[in-house]
């Protein structure tokens, strides 16, 4: 059975990681090409000096483009989140949120890169934003991403 955008925003937003720290998963588009997450300031998911704990706002950030291009590039590739950074840009209150999105052109790059079988490494991005726009943290992500072997 292939999980629809619907039902896998519902199973994301029933992950234990992602209940616990009261991150949700608002939106999913049909193609997987764009997720927005949100997550609320609640008293189990704020540090000592009552801001976003920075766990939480890492883990909003920390599957979602693997999982897009999982579901987008299909079978044929093997993905991995590598690596990532997270700078803190300002102390996070209220709802946070990040808008992830992968365009034609960051798919053009990934299947030409990957056409010859080697593995690339893009550096993505992303900002955690307050409810003013404002950004609270900026997330830099590296994937591996391989087209698999035909044997």
């Amino acid at each position: 059975m292939k999980m629809t955008a619907g039902w896998f925003r519902r199973f994301m937003n029933l992950y234990p990681p992602y209940l616990g720290a009261g991150i949700r998963i608002q939106s999913i588009t049909p193609d997987f090409r764009q997720i927005k997450v949100a997550m609320k300031l609640r008293w189990y998911n704020r540090n000592y000096v009552k801001t976003h704990f920075g766990g939480s706002l890492y883990a909003m950030t920390d599957p979602f483009f693997m999982l897009m291009l999982i579901r987008i590039l299909g079978r044929e590739y093997v993905v991995w989140d590598q690596a990532a950074t997270i700078k803190f840009r300002k102390p996070g209150r209220g709802t946070v949120s990040v808008l992830f999105e992968i365009s034609d052109d960051m798919l053009r790059d990934v299947r030409e890169q990957t056409k010859s079988g080697n593995p690339y490494r893009p550096l993505w991005s992303v900002n955690v934003t307050d409810a003013d726009g404002e950004v609270v943290a900026a997330v830099s992500k590296t994937l591996y991403i391989r087209r698999k072997n035909k044997s």
